[in-house]
C-alpha cells in the first residue's frame, strides 16, 4: 500500500547550514525529490520485506554515499543530511544507507589503498552493494559481550571461522566488512576485513521482526573462510576503530533525524481536521520541529568539528546519539496519537514510523550502550581534564 501521508509537506532537504552542503545543495534536493516522489510511496513495501537495490542505486547515482568521502574533502553534513531525507521517506532504507555509507567510509580511511582503488568507485556509485557487521564487535571493543568470529594466521592472510546473526544489506554477490580475534599468534589482536559474500558464506534467514524487513538482514557461517592480505582494511582493527568509532556513530543521526521529521510530517499531516482537539496533547508539531532543528543544528555543528578522535567529541557524539533515539521515540508515539484510528492502522505511517524509532534505539550501539560507553568515558576524561 503506498504511503501518502507527506503529500503537501515541506521538502524533504535541508539546505540552510553553512560550509559544505552550499556547493552539494543541488545534489541534496535531488536526492530530497527522489526520497518524496519515489521513495515514499514504496516505504510499507519495503518495511514488508522489499529489498529497494533499485532505488538505492538511484539515490548513488545522484551521489548520496559519496558526500563523506575524501582526505580533507569531506562532507558529513551533507551525508547526514541526504541521509536525513531518505529515512524521513522510509527508515528500513535510511538505515540501508548508513550501512552503505559506513563500509564507504572504512575503505576511505583504509592504508590499504589498492583494496579502496578496487571496490570504492562502484561502492560510492552504487554499482554494487554492501554493508557492515560490526555490532558484535562494537559491542565486544566496549566490552560488553566477546567477539564472536575467530582467525588464524595463514600463508598470505588469515582463515576465520564464526557465525554472527543479523547482517544487514548482505545477499549473495554483495559484501560486508566484518572484524575478527586472532588466535594461534604472536600477539593478541583484531584483524577488519572485506567480506565478499560468496559460495563459502552460509546465509541464514532471520527470523520475522516486527519492522525493517526490508533491508536484506542474514545470519552468515564462516568456516576456515581465508581472507587474503589484499582483502584486509585494517590489522591491528582496534586502533583503526579508534579513529573511526565517532564518525560510525555520527552518521547514525540521519536515521534518527530522519524518523523524527517524518513524524512531525505525519502530525502536520491531520492538524486541518484534528488540530481543534489535538492541541490538548503534549508534545505537539511546533514545539517538536523546535527540538528536532536544534538537534539538527546541533548535529551539522559535530559533523564540521575536526577533532574527531579526541575523547570529549566522542562523548559529544554519543550523547547526541543517544538524544535523537529518545526523540524519535517521543516523534513517533506522537504522530500515532495526533492521528488516532487511522495511525493505528497496520499500513499507516505513524504505525511504522513507531517501528523504525523502536529501531533507532536498539540498534548498535542502542541507548543502554550509548549510557554504559559514555559513564566509561566519563571517568576516562575527568582525571585528564583535571590533570591539564
Amino acid at each position: 500500500m503506498a504511503d501518502t501521508t507527506q503529500s503537501g509537506a515541506a521538502p524533504l532537504t535541508e539546505c540552510s547550514v553553512p560550509g559544505g552542503m552550499n556547493v552539494h545543495a543541488a545534489s541534496l534536493e535531488r536526492i530530497a525529490d527522489l526520497a518524496r516522489h519515489e521513495l515514499a510511496p514504496r516505504a510499507a513495501d519495503i518495511d514488508a520485506g522489499h529489498y529497494p537495490r533499485e532505488l538505492l542505486a538511484q539515490f548513488g547515482a545522484e551521489g548520496a554515499f559519496g558526500f563523506h568521502l575524501g582526505s580533507g574533502n569531506s562532507d558529513f553534513a551533507s551525508a547526514i543530511t541526504a541521509m536525513t531525507s531518505v529515512s524521513r521517506a522510509c527508515g528500513a532504507s535510511g538505515f540501508l544507507t548508513w550501512c552503505h555509507d559506513v563500509y564507504g567510509l572504512y575503505l576511505d580511511h583504509s592504508e590499504n589503498r589498492g583494496l579502496a582503488e578496487r571496490r570504492l568507485p562502484d561502492h560510492v556509485a552504487a554499482r554494487s552493494f554492501g554493508g557492515t557487521a560490526l555490532s558484535n564487535p562494537m559491542k565486544a571493543l566496549a566490552g560488553i559481550e566477546p567477539m564472536i568470529l575467530r582467525a588464524k594466521p595463514a600463508q598470505g592472510g588469515y582463515v576465520v571461522s564464526g557465525t554472527l546473526p543479523w547482517i544487514s544489506h548482505i545477499r549473495e554477490g554483495q559484501y560486508c566488512a566484518a572484524i575478527a580475534k586472532v588466535e594461534g599468534g604472536r600477539d593478541d589482536h583484531e584483524i577488519f576485513f572485506h567480506l565478499p559474500i560468496d559460495e563459502r558464506v552460509g546465509l541464514t534467514k532471520c527470523p520475522k521482526f516486527s519492522g525493517m524487513e526490508g533491508t536484506s538482514t542474514w545470519g552468515i557461517a564462516l568456516k576456515d573462510f581465508f581472507v587474503p592480505e589484499e582483502d584486509m582494511i585494517a590489522d591491528p582493527a582496534r586502533p583503526f576503530i579508534a579513529r573511526v568509532r565517532a564518525r560510525f556513530i555520527l552518521l547514525q543521526m540521519g536515521m534518527g533525524l530522519g524518523v523524527v521529521r517524518g513524524s512531525i510530517d505525519d502530525m502536520e499531516g491531520v492538524e486541518d481536521q484534528l488540530g481543534h482537539v489535538n492541541q490538548f496533547l503534549d508534545d505537539r508539531p511546533d514545539a517538536m520541529l523546535a527540538e528536532y532543528d536544534d538537534l539538527f543544528a546541533r548535529t551539522m555543528t559535530l559533523a564540521g568539528r575536526e577533532d574527531t578522535t579526541s575523547p570529549t567529541f566522542f562523548m559529544d557524539v554519543l550523547d547526541l546519539r543517544a538524544e535523537v533515539s529518545e526523540l524519535s521515540l517521543r516523534a513517533a508515539q506522537s504522530a500515532l496519537l495526533h492521528q488516532g484510528a487511522r495511525g493505528y492502522l497496520m499500513a499507516s505511517a505513524p504505525q511504522r514510523r513507531v517501528r523504525e524509532a523502536h529501531f533507532v534505539a536498539i540498534v548498535t550501539p542502542a541507548i543502554k550502550h550509548l549510557r554504559w560507553q559514555m559513564a566509561k568515558l566519563s571517568t576516562e576524561i575527568q582525571p585528564a581534564e583535571a590533570a591539564a
